[in-house]
């Protein structure tokens, strides 16, 4: 049985050659050879479909480039496709699209080489700049242009990536070997720290307190002037420099005001008189006056020796106690005024009920800082005789602080 592209033969089935192609079997006869026919018919009407899909998209779509691949997969298939029908309209179609397509990735290509050769100029002027991080940014935006800007001519396509990749690996280089140098001068920078403090430490054994302030004077300066560090291996040598000076300046100016001489019984003395008139200050409503007093006395107490007899130790408390009860009823009385600008005007148990709960808000402030202070000095594992006497002092304040809140708030109540 003849067809227009094809024939039966034998119960074969065969596709006329084109294009230089030879005669094709394509199938078999299954039924009779009429279905036969009809069918590879239908078979070649598919193909053209997908020819005019493929056309369609390319139309349709900005990206046309992408479907290069696929026209090219397509029309090599086209060859050995099982069907009957008329192939050299579709192959010439589909060698058009190709054409048209090989034109726009041409241009496309030519558009992405100016591109690219902008991108290069750009990382050409960025590669010795010295502004390392703002230029790194700079660096990493151009390297996400270049990604997305789209392949240029095979034939320089590996000459422009060079030029590109030798800019930006220029200021990489640059950066790593500065900071590499910046380490190298940082662990000299650290010796220098180091022998400060050691020359702090010898200063401080000194018996002459003279002379040990003169050094201190000298290593503080040195310090000043020495290179910088990464602040976590600085700070540590800092506090002990720091905390070695403080103490020999300390015995430097006790030498050179040793205080009054005075017999320790003289100094309890005059503590328990200080103690006494606090005590009964701070039984009073609070007034300019009385503030004044209190600040005449805090003068009083540092005309006194700085050393003090053992025992002073628990009338010093005191005053330390009874001066906190008269600031805070000063701090507290200047809080309620702030709050009520008629606070003068209010009933007196109704000025107490209002001081009274602006003092259980600053107390309960209070307590919890040092719930916080307790539970985190529990939990240091390591503990150096001074940070437990720093702790130690820290945590009275705060406990003080507490107790003398809880006393103006027991003054305020009513069964007072």
């Amino acid at each position: 049985m003849e067809h227009p592209y094809g024939y039966i033969k034998d119960g074969k089935v065969f596709l006329k050659g084109f294009l230089e192609k030879t005669d094709r079997e394509i199938g078999e006869v299954k039924e009779d050879e009429a279905s036969t026919i009809s069918y590879f018919e239908a078979r070649f009407e598919q193909i053209k479909e997908k020819v005019a899909k493929l056309k369609s998209d390319i139309q349709e779509n900005q990206n046309k480039g992408s479907f290069l691949m696929k026209l090219i997969h397509l029309r090599d298939s086209l060859f050995e496709s099982d069907a009957l029908g008329d192939f050299i309209p579709l192959i010439e179609e589909l060698n058009q699209q190709e054409a048209f397509l090989n034109e726009i990735i041409q241009a496309n290509r030519t558009k992405n080489l100016e591109v690219k050769r902008v991108l290069i100029q750009e990382a050409e002027e960025l590669k010795n700049d010295t502004d390392w991080k703002e230029t790194a940014e700079k660096f990493k935006d151009l390297k996400l242009r270049w990604i997305k800007t789209g392949p240029v001519d095979k034939e320089i396509q590996d000459e422009i990536e060079q030029e590109f990749n030798d800019a930006v690996q220029t200021f990489f280089e640059n950066r790593r070997h500065f900071f590499e140098g910046l380490a190298l001068q940082a662990e000299e920078n650290i010796k220098v720290y180091e022998a400060l403090v050691v020359q702090a430490r010898e200063a401080h054994d000194l018996p002459d307190a003279k002379m040990a302030f003169e050094i201190s004077k000298r290593i503080q300066r040195e310090w000043k002037e020495a290179g910088k560090v990464p602040a976590e291996r600085r700070q540590p040598l800092w506090d002990e420099f720091s905390k070695l000076n403080n103490r020999i300046f300390s015995r430097y100016k006790r030498g050179l005001n040793p205080g009054p001489q005075m017999h320790p019984r003289e100094v309890v003395r005059k503590i328990e008189g200080m103690v006494e008139e606090l005590k009964k200050m701070a039984h009073q409503p609070t007034s300019p006056s009385l503030t004044h007093r209190a600040k005449a006395i805090q003068e009083d107490w540092k005309k006194l020796p700085m050393r003090k007899p053992k025992e002073a130790n628990l009338p010093a408390r005191s005053y330390q106690f009874f001066m906190d009860i008269i600031f805070e009823k000063a701090f507290l009385e200047k809080l309620a005024h702030g709050k009520y600008a008629d606070f003068d005007s209010i009933d007196v148990q109704e000025q107490n009920k209002i001081k009274s709960s602006i003092l259980k808000d600053l107390l309960h402030r209070d307590q919890s800082e040092l719930e916080t202070m307790q539970s985190n000095s529990d939990n240091f594992r390591v503990q150096t005789p001074d940070f437990e006497m720093m702790m130690k002092k820290k945590l009275a304040g705060l406990k003080r602080k507490v107790d003398v809140k809880n006393y103006i708030l027991k003054q305020l109540s009513p069964r007072y």
